[in-house]
C-alpha cells in the first residue's frame, strides 16, 4: 500500500504515454452538447486497450490519477469551459481511490490551474466491477458534497444495481447499450428501458442512452422521451479534439 500511496499523490508510478479523445453527449431535444466524455488512447491515437493493458494493482492508483488531471488540461485546452453548457465526463476506477478526501487532491489542483468549474465535472464509474458498497458510497458522497456530479456507466448490466439506487442517487444513469441495441426493432428492450426511464426519472436520476448506432435506436429513444443521447450515430469520439455531432 505505501508504493502505491506514492504513486496516489504525485502519479509519478505510472511510466506508460497515453492521450484522450473526446465524444459528446448530446442534448438532441435542445440542439446542443451536454457534456464531453473523456476517453484513454494511446498516445498516437491507439485504441484504449494499448493502455488499459499496462494498468497494474501497483500502478493502477496513480493511472488513475494521471487520467483525471490529463482529462481536465486537455479539456481546458480545446476551451470545453467556454461553452457555459457543456460539462466534461471522466471515468474513475472507485477500486484506485483510497481516501476520497486525499485522492481527489491532484483532481482539484488541475481544476484550479486551468479554471475548469468543479459543477461542470461529471465522474463516471462502471458498475460492471464487483465493488465494496460502503466503501462506493463514501466516495460519491464525497464528490457530490464537493460539487461534482455523478454517473453511473453501462447501468443495467453490472453489480450494484437497483440496490446502489436505493442507497445513493446519482445525477446521471448511462444505460447500457446492450439494452439499446436493436431497440427500434425488440419490444422486449423497448419495454425494459421504458421502466427503467420511468424509475430513474421518479428518483430525478437523469438518463442517458449510450451506444446509439442508428437512426432507428434514435427515434425509437425519442419516441420514449429520451433526450440525452450518445454513440457513433451522433458522433464518433475525437483523437484529442472535441468532436461534432453529424
Amino acid at each position: 500500500m505505501p508504493i502505491a500511496c506514492e504513486g496516489c499523490r504525485d502519479g509519478s508510478e505510472f511510466a506508460f504515454p497515453f492521450s484522450m479523445a473526446f465524444q459528446p453527449i448530446v442534448d438532441v431535444a435542445k440542439g446542443m452538447i451536454f457534456a464531453h466524455e473523456a476517453l484513454v488512447r494511446g498516445p498516437a491515437g491507439e485504441g484504449a486497450f494499448t493502455v488499459l493493458s499496462s494498468v497494474t494493482d501497483s500502478n493502477r492508483y496513480a493511472f488513475d490519477q494521471q487520467c483525471r488531471v490529463r482529462a481536465i488540461e486537455m479539456a481546458s485546452a480545446l476551451r470545453l469551459s467556454d461553452d457555459p453548457t457543456a460539462s466534461l465526463s471522466i471515468n474513475f476506477m472507485p477500486n484506485a481511490v483510497y481516501e476520497p478526501k486525499a485522492c481527489i487532491r491532484l483532481t482539484l489542483e488541475a481544476a484550479e490551474r486551468t479554471s475548469f468549474p468543479l459543477e461542470r465535472i461529471i465522474f463516471e464509474f462502471t458498475e460492471t466491477e464487483k465493488l465494496d458498497a460502503k466503501h462506493l458510497l463514501n466516495i460519491l458522497q464525497t464528490y457530490k458534497d464537493i460539487g461534482f456530479r455523478t454517473a453511473i456507466d453501462d447501468f443495467g448490466a453490472g453489480y450494484a444495481g437497483l440496490v446502489l439506487l436505493a442507497q445513493f442517487q446519482p445525477d446521471i444513469a448511462k444505460l447500457d447499450m446492450a439494452l439499446i441495441r436493436g431497440i427500434d426493432t425488440d419490444p422486449v428492450r423497448r419495454s425494459i428501458v421504458r421502466s427503467t426511464l420511468a424509475m430513474l426519472r421518479d428518483l430525478n436520476v437523469v438518463p442517458v442512452c449510450e451506444g446509439v448506432e442508428t437512426e432507428g435506436e434514435l427515434q425509437a429513444l425519442r419516441d420514449l422521451g429520451v433526450d440525452l443521447i450518445q454513440g457513433y450515430h451522433i458522433a464518433r469520439p475525437a483523437f484529442a479534439a472535441l468532436a461534432k455531432p453529424v
